[in-house]
C-alpha cells in the first residue's frame, strides 16, 4: 500500500493522527451540543385570561397570569390583539398607571396581570367586545415564541377570582 493511499484511508499515522483529531472534535461538538440542551430555558403557560366588557368603545382592560415552570426569567414585551391598533403593558404603583417596556415573567414563577395592579390596556379599539365574546391576544416575549389565545370577555364587574 502507498503512502498515499495509507493517508487517504485514514491508515497510516498522518490518517491516525487526522482521524483522533476528527473524533475529538464531534466529541466536542456532541458535548457542546448537549449542553445546549439542558441550557436553562423558560417554560411558560397562560391561564386566567379574560377581559371585562368596556364601557365604551376608546379601551379595554386585560388580565392574565403567565407561569413560568422553566429554570430562567422570560420578559413578555408586546401584546397585540385583533380588536386594538394598540396594546400597552401597564403597572400600577400607588394607584397610578404607567405604562412599561416589560414585564418579567420569573423562573419558577409568574406574571400575574389584574384589577388594580399589572394589567394589559387595548387602546383604539375597532369594536366595543360584549360579554360572551372572545378577543384573541398574541403575547409576544423576549425569548420564547409567541402565545396566541383566545380571551373570554367577562362581565365588566368580573374580577377573575
Amino acid at each position: 500500500m502507498s503512502r498515499e493511499t495509507a493517508v487517504r484511508r485514514g491508515t497510516g499515522r498522518p490518517g491516525r493522527i487526522a482521524g483522533a483529531l476528527a473524533a475529538v472534535l464531534a466529541g466536542a461538538l456532541l458535548a457542546g451540543g448537549c449542553a445546549g440542551e439542558t441550557e436553562r430555558a423558560p417554560e411558560l403557560e397562560v391561564v386566567g385570561a379574560f377581559v371585562p366588557e368596556p364601557v365604551n368603545e376608546a379601551v379595554a382592560g386585560g388580565f392574565l397570569t403567565v407561569r413560568n415552570t422553566g429554570d430562567a426569567d422570560d420578559h413578555l414585551v408586546s401584546v397585540t390583539a385583533g380588536i386594538a391598533g394598540t396594546v400597552e403593558l401597564h403597572e400600577t404603583v400607588d394607584n397610578s398607571m404607567r405604562r412599561v417596556e416589560r414585564f418579567t415573567i420569573p423562573a419558577g414563577g409568574a406574571l400575574e396581570l389584574s384589577r388594580g395592579g399589572n394589567h394589559l390596556m387595548l387602546l383604539d379599539l375597532s369594536r366595543r367586545p360584549v360579554e360572551g365574546e372572545t378577543v384573541f391576544l398574541e403575547l409576544h416575549f423576549e425569548t420564547s415564541e409567541p402565545i396566541g389565545i383566545d380571551v373570554p370577555v367577562e362581565a365588566g364587574t368580573h374580577t377573575g377570582r
